[in-house]
């Protein structure tokens, strides 16, 4: 359904991704890969995004590496540099959508959870939704983030767990910033059809009708 592409980072680099453009409408999405790679199973969530009207785009940021197993998965994540994904690749994403006359939002899944929070902070979007992700209190403060968010968190989640996710919601509650924040009693990457042995349809359907009709709200003219 999709394409690929080759987007500019503010640096001058090209970073390969994702493309899948919608039918018709102004809105579009930047989609945030887990610790996996720009993976056929992220893609088809992008392709999903596309079907419901938003044109989607997924950057690597990985820049042509995938991981096959968990380990490698984890290896490629510590080695990532999430201040320069953030500020290069995730960038470069959203000014492609920006200079085709879209309004942008951005989400992502556990690893790009946390940079679409971090996204929400240091690019110019117009709203976010974080599923399952974030990043540490040292870089990013969720007091700081000033434009509609929602987040979709897990109750079993030993990573981010449900003490964590009080404490985000009362810190942005707190200082009066906009957060609908969603809990599921579900495990980890509930959303990954991928991984049949956390993956819950049912709550992951509605974790994506709850996106999209956020996404409709606050970038469909």
């Amino acid at each position: 359904m999709g394409q690929d592409v080759k987007i500019l980072r503010p640096d001058g680099g090209l970073c390969e991704a994702y493309f899948s453009p919608a039918q018709d409408g102004q809105a579009a999405i930047v989609l945030l890969q887990e610790w996996w790679g720009l993976n056929d199973q992220i893609r088809a969530q992008a392709d999903r995004y596309a079907v419901a009207g938003f044109h989607t785009l997924v950057p690597d940021l990985y820049h042509g590496r995938r991981a096959h197993d968990a380990d490698e998965a984890k290896h490629l994540m510590d080695h990532l540099d999430f201040p320069a994904a953030t500020d290069q690749d995730v960038a470069a994403a959203v000014s492609y959508l920006r200079s085709l006359g879209y309004r942008v939002g951005v989400s992502g899944f556990c690893m790009g959870g946390a940079l679409s929070v971090a996204a929400a902070v240091r690019l110019p979007v117009e709203a976010v939704v974080c599923f399952y992700g974030w990043p540490p209190r040292s870089w990013i403060d969720p007091a700081d983030i000033a434009i509609p968010f929602q987040g979709h968190f897990a109750q079993k989640d030993a990573w981010i767990t449900p003490a964590w996710v009080d404490e985000i919601e009362a810190a942005m509650h707190a200082a009066g910033r906009q957060a609908e924040i969603f809990r599921y009693e579900a495990e980890h990457a509930f959303c990954n059809e991928s991984r049949p042995e956390v993956y819950d349809a049912i709550l992951a359907s509605l974790a994506l009708a709850r996106t999209q009709e956020f996404f409709r709200r606050h970038l469909c003219p």
